[in-house]
């Protein structure tokens, strides 16, 4: 470690300007993802709202409904499914309209259709549920919001193009601009490393203290980010929690886990800073080792 410090105080501005610039790619490139966690999440969330109801005949009996209902819970597409009698049709109904009397009178459970309102996984299986069940007897209407769904899935895959490209290029910046910076560092130990190889040492040796302040710089630069990102994220609770106030709980899916992003818990952050220390550990001695092997070609 001593070792280290006095490599740093050796050359302060290159240093500084590694530190900097780590600090400002893991700041924003955190910042993002807590940023794309949160909208990801939400519009999980929110592909979850439209759903197909379909209303049936006078005729249609309970136990016809209910096989409908669990042929589609079989499917493996199905989020969940509410089915609604027309006793509560009518509860609902006289809810809507209380301050109504006349519509009351005219209306009974028995002229209301029993019903089933079901959410699908996800938004691209609607349509196929909503063909589905325009086939099936005793249906009377089936009620689908195509253009909401379909302006959902077209504003997922943007994000997703969007939040790939963006990593992409930040990476390829970041380690570009590391590159420069550190083959200038190279360059002022030129002599150490040339005396270095004419004793015979090794290329992994000529390596090792530059990539351990690689290390360094990564785990300072992302710690520092990820704890000044925390203190803004928790300044900003009470906003988040009267904006989302009525949603429970928001989930990222993994595909391997279902990480929760919101209320903000111990796990969210725990990854959050796990990821970022990687990240900048990752590219930091990405760029040192490429400038460093370019330079003992």
């Amino acid at each position: 470690m001593k070792e280290l410090f006095q490599s740093v105080r050796r050359t302060p501005y290159q240093s500084v300007a590694i530190f900097l610039v780590l600090f400002f790619t893991l700041f924003l490139s955190t910042a993002i993802f807590i940023a794309l966690s949160f909208f990801h999440s939400f519009l999980t969330y929110i592909e979850t709202r439209p759903q197909v109801t379909v209303y049936f005949q006078n005729k249609a009996s309970t136990k016809e409904i209910f096989k409908l209902r669990d042929d589609l819970t079989s499917s493996g597409k199905i989020l969940s499914i509410k089915y609604v009698s027309k006793e509560d049709a009518f509860k609902i109904y006289k809810e809507l309209n209380k301050d109504n009397p006349l519509l009351l009178e005219m209306v009974s459970a028995d002229i209301l259709p029993a019903s089933l309102e079901i959410y699908a996984k996800k938004p691209i299986f609607l349509p196929e549920i909503a063909e589905y069940l325009k086939k099936q007897p005793g249906v009377d209407e089936v009620i689908f919001q195509k253009d909401i769904v379909n302006q959902l899935i077209t504003i997922t895959n943007i994000l997703r193009i969007i939040s790939y490209t963006f990593f992409g290029f930040l990476i390829f910046m970041t380690v570009v601009v590391l590159i420069a910076i550190i083959s200038f560092k190279i360059a002022l130990k030129k002599e150490e490393i040339q005396l270095l190889q004419l004793l015979g040492a090794i290329r992994s040796y000529i390596r090792y203290p530059f990539l351990r302040e690689a290390v360094f710089f990564g785990l300072a630069s992302s710690l520092l980010s990820f704890g000044i990102l925390t203190l803004v994220l928790f300044y900003f609770n009470p906003f988040l929690k009267s904006y989302l106030q009525g949603i429970p709980t928001l989930t990222l899916d993994l595909h391997f886990y279902q990480l929760a992003v919101w209320p903000i818990n111990l796990n969210f952050l725990l990854i959050t800073l796990a990821l970022s220390i990687c990240f900048g550990i990752f590219i930091s001695t990405l760029a040192s080792f490429l400038a460093i092997e370019k330079y003992l070609e």
